[in-house]
């Protein structure tokens, strides 16, 4: 957003809509990339391409900020400030549209198949690949953690104070040599084979029911025989038992006369396995829990927006001479991660597990509750908190007395909502997802950084359109000190508040997947590369 303002010359509303709308088609990319790597290419060659996209993206913008016929003339903050600068040629717009494009082609790509790539290099049947797993996850989290802490200061740093060529070239650079290293290790690689689109199996289940409709289901007990529950030959599978809830969709299941072609094969549009039922309601189940992210993750996507704004507008010095730059103010949220984490993991985990005998402490749903409720108490804070420090900036004119550090409460509550939240999240998804669906499970929390997105975007047009008025300016002017930012953090807060009461109400009638056995590995279907 720094970027775009200074050097586009963007006012705070259009930078906050290109950036919203730039990262809710970027978190929507994941699903066409999960879908893509699942039904055709397989992880592997997904994350390739992606990443070349990325580079490529990166390069782009890096040039806009290299080239000054890229780039509007500069514009001095005074004139910025009451909207007299040269805004962007259609032709400037264009390039730097290429370049976050590409981006959103290479996080669709990398995204969601980045852990279940990795998962894949494990034996989940054995004890050494179970524990291999779980450190996998631990040091994919800690060095995610790590990148985003360098990013936000000494990669922010450069930007802000040294130069934007050099701040987005490293960046550029270091993504050419993840792609060499991946590479490398192509000859090493355990490479899952593609196991078919989902999406067509959820519309034989659906149809399959339908054509079906007519027919009684056996009262329980009364089953064998009667449901197709054929021998499975997926990947490393988890066999899913056949469940009650959505009763209507194991009608697709039921063996009748005409079911089974000559060679015993099912006819596709007429009858579907037991699991593959199964799998279609792990996905029904899952999309009210995955809806109550959406506005959850609209609270955190303000962190990016006006936070930084926020931070413009304060005095951001640590002694007499360091600067921090505003977009490292979200360092606080992510150091509350990096500290909370490994606390949580081994001292509050195995305190509740004493408690409440769950092998988690709590359950996921009990985790992405208590982050959902820290997205309110960020909202409210965040409103305290600029309505101090508004009343400060009235009071001292042309002065920046209140330090940029009163925005570490909402940061730190934040964090706390990320840590169990967007954790949680994914956790939920990779366990209640069918293994070989993990691509698709992984771009869901993605689907609700992309909803979030475009949710934030309406929310911020909407208040920027219907406030003001009658010589007042509306609460998101260009100029916070004028408008009343506090008012438009307590609107997220209330909506917070809302989507809260809903999760309560959709995770207390959610059902977790049913107990499943491991079925042995079908060996055709995982190969060392041959390259």
């Amino acid at each position: 957003m720094v970027y775009l303002m200074k050097k586009f010359n963007m006012d705070q509303v259009s930078a906050s809509n290109v950036l919203n709308i730039w990262s809710g088609v970027s978190n929507f990319a994941p699903l066409i990339g999960a879908f893509i790597s699942d039904a055709y290419v397989g992880r592997f060659a997904t994350i390739a391409v992606a990443s070349v996209a990325s580079f490529l993206g990166m390069l782009t913008i890096t040039l806009t900020a290299w080239i000054p016929q890229l780039q509007p003339p500069q514009c001095p903050a005074e004139q910025q400030l009451h909207g007299h600068c040269i805004s962007p040629s259609k032709a400037q717009l264009g390039v730097l549209l290429t370049g976050l494009g590409l981006l959103s082609i290479g996080t669709g790509g990398i995204r969601p198949c980045s852990i279940p790539f990795g998962i894949d290099q494990f034996d989940p049947t054995t004890e050494e690949g179970a524990k291999g797993i779980n450190s996998f996850f631990n040091w994919y989290y800690t060095t995610f953690t790590l990148v985003i802490l360098l990013t936000l200061t000494l990669v922010v740093y450069i930007q802000d104070s040294v130069s934007w060529v050099l701040g987005l070239g490293i960046p550029t650079l270091l993504m050419a040599a993840s792609i060499v290293l991946f590479l490398i290790g192509t000859r090493i690689y355990v490479h899952v084979k593609p196991q078919g689109s989902i999406f067509s199996s959820i519309a034989q289940v659906c149809v399959a029911a339908y054509n079906k409709r007519h027919l009684r289901l056996p009262a329980e007990g009364q089953e064998f025989g009667v449901f197709y529950d054929p021998p499975l030959k997926e990947y490393v599978l988890s066999k899913l038992p056949l469940t009650y809830q959505f009763r209507f969709l194991n009608k697709a299941a039921i063996t009748t006369k005409n079911d089974l072609e000559d060679d015993g094969s099912p006819k596709k549009w007429w009858l579907c396995s037991i699991q593959d039922v199964e799998e279609v309601k792990c996905l029904i189940r899952i999309i009210p829990i995955w809806a109550s992210g959406i506005i959850s993750f609209t609270a955190m996507a303000q962190q990016g927006t006006f936070t930084l704004s926020q931070a413009l507008k304060m005095n951001r010095h640590l002694g007499p001479k360091f600067q921090i730059p505003a977009g490292s103010i979200s360092v606080i949220s992510m150091l509350t991660i990096g500290i909370f984490l490994p606390v949580y993991d081994r001292i509050m985990v195995p305190s509740l597990r004493k408690i409440t005998k769950h092998e988690g402490g709590i359950t996921l749903l009990q985790r992405i509750g208590i982050g959902n409720f820290f997205s309110i108490l960020a909202m409210v804070a965040a409103g305290v908190f600029e309505q101090k420090r508004r009343n400060s900036a009235i009071l001292h004119p042309g002065a920046a007395p209140i330090s940029v550090f009163w925005l570490s409460p909402q940061l730190i509550l934040m964090g706390f909502c990320e840590a169990f939240n967007i954790l949680g999240q994914i956790e939920f998804f990779n366990k209640q997802f069918p293994e070989h669906m993990r691509s698709i499970a992984n771009s869901l929390i993605f689907c609700s950084f992309a909803g979030s997105s475009y949710l934030s975007s309406i929310v911020v047009n909407v208040v920027h359109h219907v406030t003001g008025g009658h010589g007042h300016p509306d609460w998101l002017t260009n100029d916070i000190n004028a408008g009343r930012l506090d008012y438009f953090y307590y609107i997220l807060a209330a909506m917070s508040a809302f989507n809260f009461l809903y999760f309560l109400y959709v995770a207390h009638r959610y059902r977790y997947k049913g107990q499943v056995r491991i079925e042995p590995k079908s060996e055709p279907d995982v190969e060392l590369s041959s390259m």
